[in-house]
């Protein structure tokens, strides 16, 4: 009987005949993330990726999160520094989820601090796109920072069943209630939503660029710039962890205004920053209390069982969860968010 990876592949293969396809091999990827798995497609000329949802990080069912996807794919490409869509496998029997085919960067992974440069323009070529007229299906909320607010409340009902202490929870929800209920600019972009630097490759060129994308929506470009350079983002990745100084936050946040030739007012972007912790910090709860459920072998939505991923992923996810939810990390994180304020 095959494994769950060699049925995959099998699965796959059959999915690229039909679809007249070609491709010299595939190569499966090693699975490093929650949400997908990937198989590189060695072709004649360029490769490709397919990415093979495990899951819907915005709870879509099987064919609407493939459109999404998709969507994040053909708007983020424009702006030059994302993988270019090739086309789509359709949701079926064999691929309960579909998968996307998408170009494979041969590159390495950015590390900080040095590689902040170069993810600020990247960020800046995203955050510079001009907002399209419909803007779906991606998410365009009238007022993101009020989505934003509620969305991280949405998440924080799960800290009551994620078995954390009394000191946890209510330190976690006088920061919530400390978020402001307006800001005084919160002009929308299209942004990622999902910028830790271990989803940035440099390539050839000595460019950024962003290869996972499925969460873009058209929010604040400070929710981009805070989930690339937080604490529970740099030290996400095993191959690319950094404690970033003060200085090199505001570094990195300056060469980003610089790319764009405008900014957002430093209240907003410190308001975005907290707001991102804070949707980082109500996801590891929600992580905590759902990981152990059983698999949906209806293929649904959002699915964060353990069954789907490598033992040793959901090892690393589990450590880092622990982390960023003690009380010393906590302290680190709202320390840095005052002397930014002070800074910026």
């Amino acid at each position: 009987m095959p494994t769950p990876l060699q049925a995959r592949l099998q699965s796959l293969e059959a999915v690229l005949q039909e679809a007249n396809i070609s491709y010299q091999s595939l190569s499966p990827m090693a699975d490093t993330g929650l949400a997908h798995d990937h198989v590189w497609l060695h072709r004649e000329g360029a490769d490709w990726v397919a990415r093979l949802p495990k899951q819907s990080q915005m709870n879509l069912g099987p064919a609407d999160n493939l459109a999404y996807e998709a969507a994040c794919y053909q708007r983020a490409s424009q702006g030059g520094h994302v993988p270019g869509l090739h086309g789509l496998l359709e949701v079926s029997d064999r691929l309960p989820r579909g998968g996307l085919l998408v170009d494979a960067i041969a590159g390495q992974l950015a590390q900080l601090p040095q590689d902040l440069p170069r993810i600020a323009e990247t960020l800046a070529s995203l955050h510079r796109l001009p907002l399209p007229d419909p803007p779906a299906p991606l998410l365009a909320p009238a007022d993101p920072w009020r989505a934003m607010r509620e969305e991280v409340a949405r998440q924080s009902e799960w800290l009551e069943q994620a078995d954390l202490s009394a000191e946890v929870i209510a330190r976690i929800r006088d920061e919530l209630a400390a978020l402001p209920v307006a800001l005084p600019d919160a002009e929308r972009c299209l942004i990622s939503f999902d910028t830790h630097p271990g989803n940035f490759l440099i390539d050839a060129q000595g460019r950024a660029v962003l290869v996972d994308l499925e969460k873009c929506r058209y929010g604040l470009p400070g929710i981009d710039l805070a989930h690339t350079s937080l604490y529970t983002s740099t030290t996400w990745d095993l191959n690319s962890q950094a404690v970033l100084s003060l200085d090199e936050v505001v570094g990195f946040y300056r060469r980003w205004q610089t790319a764009m030739g405008t900014s957002p007012s430093a209240e907003t972007l410190v308001a975005c920053r907290r707001a991102t912790w804070l949707w980082s910090l109500t996801w590891c709860a929600k992580w905590r209390a759902q990981h152990l459920r059983a698999k949906d072998a209806q293929q649904r939505g959002e699915d964060w069982s353990a069954e789907l991923t490598d033992s040793a992923v959901i090892d690393h996810v589990r450590d880092r969860v622990e982390h960023y939810l003690s009380p010393p990390i906590i302290d680190h994180v709202q320390d840095e968010l005052q002397r930014l304020r002070a800074t910026l």
